[in-house]
Formats: structure tokens, sequence, C-alpha cells
């Protein structure tokens, strides 16, 4: 099967073909810097990182940017809100939202431009479109004439009538129709301006896209991405003013995620309702968040909910326990596999005919669901019925005697390698997580040791209400004691 991509524009899954054959651009809409990141907006960073990874993993050379609104209305109110600069505003909400996006494991993003240091490209497209007769200035603001784009409204498949009805519309004087959108706004006193042919004033939001956008990808793009509440106006408005200003297509395929819901409705700043990313992870592990955002297909919505990420976690902690057993069978560290970072073939080759094709078709599943439109949760659930088959493994060879086949933990080790194969082009997996006495200073360390040490005791000397009050103790602060043969680990959680 192909890889195969959902197509907004067109409303069908579309075999993946690029402008140039091997390469892919990949443009993704970022935030605009007055508050900072609420957890909905990692969803996209998160999953386009992941599309990234796997596009990699299949043998493309992927550029991906990100932008960042830098200018606009909502940032001008909130400086003044908190009596500073926009410019102050914006570094210091960039700063916050980079932050995030590194401790969630989003390291794939090539470049990260500011609308404010692409001025010079946008006044030269508004520049353009007012040439071919797109566009027209009004009083020092400039508006893009939707009446003169024949396909306006093609991405959301409704006329602009129909759009027009059902949005909030700006509302000025100065257009020449009520759909018009502003390509450049005149200045007003006190607000960031910038000198233009039409007078002093900015960018408006959606040109900005356009012409960082081009200026890094070129004129048409491979993939366009972003939250599903940006299909209207903005990525409608990105489409029309630059297919009229190139004359060609400007994105092969739009691909929209689902949003963060947050009991009934989406989670927003302007509706006050968002959990700040920052606060999430004091709780939360980066992983954990990460691992949540993957479980849902990109295209549908997310219900967050602390339900949901405490299910999420538990879950994880069956992988974390996994990597321990496999380091106490292999001598291995886990995280330290040199693991495929090409697609390529397995081979059922070993011992363990069984065991091995098993892994093997979990595999090949794996990438279906992925080469299916990115279907990050259904490979997911591959990676749990892979951990179930190479621990049922472990159990029926009796792994972690000191008497195991060799063979057998050489076909045990594959099956792990595969584990770490898939994982890593899911952007999971990579470090180890912070908990247990990896993660405790010396004295918790001790501690711990000391109350296993005395849990041994009692259970030596037949004193069981002693060591269950122990553990019962233990279990109560989160903390896991797991009896082996001729040991006691444990665990948070």
């Amino acid at each position: 099967m192909p890889l195969c991509v959902y197509n907004t524009l067109t409303r069908r899954k579309e075999p993946f073909e690029t402008v140039e054959r091997g390469k892919v651009g990949m443009y993704v809409c970022g935030p605009t810097v007055y508050k900072p990141s609420h957890v909905g907006h990692m969803v996209g960073p998160v999953i386009f990182d992941t599309v990234k990874r796997y596009l990699t993993y299949a043998g493309y050379r992927v550029t991906f940017v990100v932008n960042i609104t830098d200018v606009d209305d909502k940032l001008i109110a909130e400086a003044a809100r908190q009596n500073t600069t926009v410019a102050e505003l914006a570094e210091r909400v960039t700063a916050d939202y980079q932050q995030n996006l590194k401790k969630l494991g989003v390291t794939g993003i090539d470049h990260m431009p500011r609308a404010t240091q692409y001025i010079g490209e946008i006044i030269g497209m508004i520049r353009g479109l007012i040439e071919n007769g797109h566009a027209y200035p009004s009083d020092g603001d400039v508006y893009f004439d939707v009446s003169k784009d024949p396909d306006y409204g093609k991405l959301c498949n409704r006329d602009p009538a129909q759009l027009e009805a059902g949005a909030r519309i700006e509302v000025s004087d100065r257009k020449r129709n009520p759909g018009d959108f502003a390509l450049w706004k005149s200045a007003k006193p006190g607000e960031p301006q910038w000198a233009s042919p039409w007078g002093p004033g900015r960018p408006g939001w959606h040109i900005e896209c356009s012409a960082m956008s081009m200026k890094l990808l070129g004129k048409t793009l491979d993939i366009h991405g972003g939250g599903l509440d940006l299909q209207f106006p903005h990525h409608e408005n990105e489409l029309a003013q630059s297919e009229s200003y190139t004359g060609v297509p400007f994105a092969r395929y739009w691909m929209h995620n689902g949003l963060m819901k947050i009991g009934a409705g989406k989670m927003s700043k302007s509706l006050g309702n968002e959990v700040v990313v920052s606060e999430l992870l004091r709780v939360h592990h980066p992983e954990t968040l990460r691992f949540f955002l993957l479980t849902t297909h990109y295209r549908r919505p997310i219900d967050y909910g602390e339900d949901r990420l405490e299910e999420i976690r538990r879950g994880l902690d069956g992988f974390y326990r996994f990597f321990e057993r496999f380091q106490r069978i292999t001598k291995e560290d886990f995280y330290k596999l040199q693991a495929p970072t090409a697609r390529g073939s397995f081979a059922v080759t070993g011992v363990h005919a069984e065991f091995l094709t098993d892994v093997s078709r979990y595999r090949e599943t794996f990438l279906v669901y992925m080469d299916d439109d990115f279907n990050t949760g259904g490979a997911v659930g591959v990676l749990y019925d892979l951990l179930t088959t190479l621990n049922r493994f472990a159990d029926s060879q009796e792994l972690e005697k000191a008497s195991a086949n060799p063979a057998a933990l050489q076909d045990f080790r594959r099956g792990a390698l595969v584990l770490k194969e898939l994982s890593q082009t899911l952007g999971i997996f990579s470090e180890p997580v912070a908990a247990g006495p990896a993660s405790s200073d010396e004295l918790t360390a001790g501690l711990m040791q000391l109350l296993i040490d005395m849990r041994a005791e009692a259970r030596m000397s037949k004193n069981f209400a002693l060591a269950d009050q122990i553990r019962q103790r233990l279990s109560k602060l989160n903390i896991t004691l797991e009896d082996r043969p001729g040991a006691t680990d444990w665990r948070v959680g």
C-alpha cells in the first residue's frame, strides 16, 4: 500500500506525490505569541513533527517550517495591558513556546520565521497583487478583492456568500466587498509600523504566511498544515492570495488536525479555558503528553482530561518496565539501541520463527497504519501488541535466568530492536523517563533501599504484617515494589 494523505482541498485520500521527487516542503501555521502556550498549541507541532519523522524514515528529505506571528491586534492589545512593548511580549512568549516544543521532543522544525523579519517580502507580494488586479489600496489599507478570484471558497467547499454569512467579517467602509480581507493595515498611533508604498502600517495576518512559506519553500508547497479552526478564513485567504499572485497551485496537500477539546468546546485563549503547557508539565512527564497527543488520529478532536492522561501514564509504565527487563536480560540499555532509521524489510530468520513472524506482522501492521494518512492512533495500538508479544516470549523462554538459551536471547533482542525502530518514528522512548532510582538523589535511593531491606528482614522473620504495611504505605506514595528472584526493585507509578 503506498503512502496516502487526506487532502482537505479534494476531500479524499490521495497517493503522496511531491513537487520534487524525494523532497518535501512542509509549512505549518504557528501561534500568535501574545499569551503562554496552552496544550492545544502543542497538537499541531507534535503531529507534524511525527509526520516529518515518518517521511524521513520513508526516505524523503523534509524541510519543516513553523511560523511565528509576532505582530497582530491581539499582541498589541496584550502588550498595552501588560504595559510592555509588542517586541518584548512576542520575544518572551516565543521563548516559552520554543521551550515547550523542546520538552515534547519536537526537534524537526528547520525554520521558525517571524512575520516582522519578512516585511520586504510581504510588501513585494502585496505590490504584485495590486498590479495584477487582485488587490486595491484604500486610504492607507490594502485589501484583497475576493470578487476577482473565481474559485474563492474552494478549500472550504462553500461560495463566498455562505462564508460571509457564517463568519465574523471585519467591517470597514474602505472595502469594496464585505468579504475582502486586509493585506496591509494603516498604522494607528502607538502601534508597530513599517514604511510602505501605501503609507506606514503593518501586514495583515494572512499575507504573512504566504510570503514566508513561498520564500522558504517555493511557490508550491507539498504540505500545508494547521488546526481545523484555521481552514477559514486563514487558509482560505492564504490560498486565494497565493494562487492569485503566482498563478500556480499553492499547496499539493492541505492537512488539518483536529482541535483540543475541554468539556463540550475547544480549548482556546479567547475562551479562557486553556491549560498552560508549562504548568501541565509540572505534573506530567513530557513523554506522557506527546503519547497522549498521538493516540488519536490527527484529524479527529482530542478530548483533554486528567483521567485520560493518568490512563496514558499507566500504559507507558508497561513499556518502562519492559525496558528495565530488557536491560536485565541483555545487559544493554534499550535507549541506546541503534535501530534502523530508514525503512527496509525485516527478515524472519532465526531459531524461533513463530515469534519472529509475529514481530514481522506487527511491524508491517504499524507501517500500514502510518501509510494510511499517518494514523498514529492505530500505530500506537500496535506497539502495545508488540510489547505483549515480547514479554510473553521472555516468559516462555525464561530469559531472566542465567541458563537462558543464547539463540532465544538473540531473537528477543531483534524483536526489541523493532520496537525501538517503530517508536522512534513517533518520537517516543528516545531517552529514559525520570522515574525511580535513575532520577532520585542518593538520599532517596538510600532510604528506599533501607525500606526494601527492612521489608525483606520482616518477611524472613515471618512478620508479614509489617512487610505488607511497608508495601501498602509505599503504594499510597505512588511507589511500586517489584519482587524478582534474588532482588526487589522499586519505581514511581
